[in-house]
């Protein structure tokens, strides 16, 4: 130091004089230099603030960008997320009044659309009753519902107010407000009123229902339901693997039905993919996420109970019919002329009773004698009973007779009485005017029908139309459990009211037919129809006045005017002959056809000939059927009778 002093050296801490220096004020303001710019101090302080101002704006940006995920997720979640909202029960089962009583069926929830109102005039009938009911604490079912969904056999007639159940030994009735019944002559009586109504419309005691039924029932509060199960056999059916919930529709925002606990059991209705449709045991039907669900194990229910028997009458030989068409008296006394060149026939079919009025009364024109002359030459007559060419003939004239009880019986004690008196073998039911609205009182008539002919020892069969889904109210299955045979007439593909010339009988008509009714029908009790006629068909274009008046209409469909005239097989070919034309084998209808222009238009004919009738008989030998009934007796050649006994006899 004292160097530095010599030399006049000063101390970086002190002045020249040898005061000490004081530090400057950082948070002075630096003086600017000659070049403009700022001293060290000032610079400093302004980094750090424009530090703060950002970290201040990045805090800001952070919150918002946390706020926005907040509403985002929210909104997700909102769309996406499972929903807490329960269903209305009270809707879900369509419980209107407070005695409403849900049913479900077989793991289906019957709708009020289900459940239809009958009465006399359909123009008065309820629309969309209640499925169930509850009257003083017992639980009932809408007759429909029974009817559609849990035994046919039941069968309301609100006309006399009147329930049935046909057994193989007759009816069990009931009459309304009654816990009286009787089983066929038996009086018997229930702890309960069994049949109640609203109206018209019907309900049916559930343990008077589970006493001829194969089902079990379980009923629940909370809503009011009842859980029945009427079908027996396998079903699939799977545990919960944890607790969830059966919603309406697939998918976490559907509403909640119902709350089900790890292991509930659940059967397995549909499978859509991550949802599968349910049902639980106590009567929801909804779904749940595939991922609750266990393994899915098929078991198989079933029930004891005796199902009622239908005995039967079977011919031990192949039955060989030809229905014989009797419109007066004098024509049975020409039997004897008309079977004596067939060949191997067992069985005649005279159409001998009509209904002849709408109160049930029926006209006959059975014949002892003729039945006498059928016996010599050991055939048996299975005489015939129509709704047309009698007395009445419309389908509302048909409905007004079968829709009371009293009538169908007034109807079958005349017929049955009839066919004792003449000797008859059997009785060979053919209605043809059965509406839709008409098909339970037809069927419950083939009931009652089937009855009283098996008390009397009577082959029973009934004609039917080939089925087709608009004839399905024929209830053919029915049927095949309570008449000896059931008879497809194989013809009429093509009838006069047509709107378009075509086969009477393609062989593709009566194949479908046949395979149609061997669904529903054992082929031993299935007999099929051919025709010994054919049509002669003449088109003419229609005009542009014809075209515009049928406009709108299904008529306007086809271009032509169509007559048509039945002939029997030898006058057919005789029609040819005069016309000088010849028919070629057609490979679809397995069928002579020819076609000729004269008179204004196109002659067309799809002949019936032991060539057609042949390939018939193929498919009828073919599926195993009961035998063959031909219509009709005298429009046959007499060569068809070899023919015939070649694949039947």
């Amino acid at each position: 130091m004292d160097e530095r002093r010599r030399k006049g050296m000063t101390s970086p801490r002190t002045g020249s004089n040898g005061t000490r220096r004081r530090r400057p004020d950082r948070n002075a303001q630096r003086p600017e230099s000659s070049s403009g710019r700022y001293r060290q101090g000032p610079v400093k302080r302004s980094s750090r603030a424009r530090r703060r101002r950002r970290n201040t704006v990045i805090r800001w940006l952070i919150f918002i960008i946390l706020i926005m995920a907040a509403v985002g997720g929210f909104l997700i979640w909102q769309r996406y997320g499972p929903s807490d909202e329960r269903a209305d029960l009270e809707q879900y089962y369509e419980l209107e009044e407070d005695n409403d009583l849900a049913v479900i069926i077989d793991n289906e929830v019957i709708r009020r659309s289900d459940a239809v109102s009958y009465t006399s005039d359909q123009a008065e009938a309820q629309n969309s009753p209640a499925p169930g009911k509850i009257y003083d604490g017992q639980y009932y079912i809408e007759y429909s519902v029974v009817r559609d969904h849990i035994n046919k056999r039941f069968y309301w007639d609100s006309n006399e107010n009147l329930l049935l159940y046909t057994l193989p030994e007759g009816n069990v009735s009931v009459e309304v407000g009654s816990s009286e019944y009787t089983d066929i002559t038996e009086t018997k009586s229930a702890d309960y009123v069994i049949l109640k109504t609203e109206g018209s419309t019907a309900y049916i005691a559930l343990p008077f229902i589970q006493e001829y039924t194969n089902m079990e029932f379980t009923v629940y509060d909370d809503p009011s339901r009842a859980v029945i199960t009427s079908e027996w056999g396998e079903k699939q059916t799977a545990e919960l693997k944890r607790d969830t919930e059966v919603r309406y529709l697939g998918g976490v925002k559907s509403p909640i039905l119902t709350d089900v606990e790890k292991s509930d059991k659940v059967t397995i209705l549909a499978d859509e993919d991550d949802w599968m449709q349910v049902a639980t045991e106590d009567g929801y039907v909804g779904y749940v996420r595939t991922s609750t669900l266990g393994d899915i194990n098929v078991e198989t229910t079933s029930r004891e109970f005796e199902e009622p028997v239908y005995t039967n009458i079977s011919k031990n030989y192949t039955i060989n019919m030809a229905w014989h068409n009797v419109t007066n008296e004098t024509a049975n006394s020409y039997i004897l002329e008309t079977i004596a060149g067939t060949k191997g026939l067992t069985t005649l079919a005279p159409t001998w009773f009509s209904l002849a009025d709408t109160e049930g009364n029926i006209s006959s024109l059975a014949d002892a004698d003729y039945v006498n002359y059928a016996h010599q030459s050991n055939l048996e007559v299975w005489a015939v009973l129509r709704d047309f060419h009698g007395g009445i003939n419309s389908y509302d004239e048909t409905y007004e007779v079968l829709s009371y009880t009293s009538k169908r019986t007034r109807v079958i004690n005349q017929v049955i009485a009839e066919a004792l008196q003449a000797g008859i073998d059997g009785i060979n039911l053919d209605f043809e005017l059965i509406s839709e609205e008409c098909g339970e009182h037809y069927i419950q008539f083939v009931r009652e029908l089937s009855v009283r002919c098996r008390q009397n020892g009577l082959v029973f069969s009934v004609d039917n139309y080939m089925p087709q889904p608009y004839n399905s109210h024929y209830d053919i299955q029915e049927q095949g459990e309570v008449a000896d045979y059931v008879v497809l007439m194989g013809y009429d593909e093509h009838t006069d009211g047509s709107y378009e010339a075509g086969s009477v009988a393609s062989i593709g008509y009566l194949e479908d037919g046949i395979a149609t009714a061997l669904e529903s029908v054992p082929a031993e009790k299935l007999i099929g129809g051919i025709p010994f006629f054919t049509r002669l068909w003449l088109e003419t274009p229609k005009t542009e006045t014809e075209l515009a008046e049928e406009a709108g209409t299904e008529a306007a469909s086809y271009p032509n005017n169509v007559e048509s005239w039945a002939y029997g097989m030898s006058d057919a070919a005789e029609v040819l002959s005069s016309a000088g034309v010849e028919a070629q084998w057609d490979e679809t209808t397995k069928q002579n056809y020819a076609e000729w222009e004269a008179d204004g238009g196109t002659y067309k004919i799809w002949l019936e000939d032991n060539q057609s009738l042949e390939e018939k008989l193929k498919v009828i030998r073919e599926n195993g059927l009961a035998g063959v009934a031909e219509w009709s007796l005298g429009m046959e050649d007499s060569s068809v009778w070899d023919l015939i006994l070649q694949y039947v006899n």
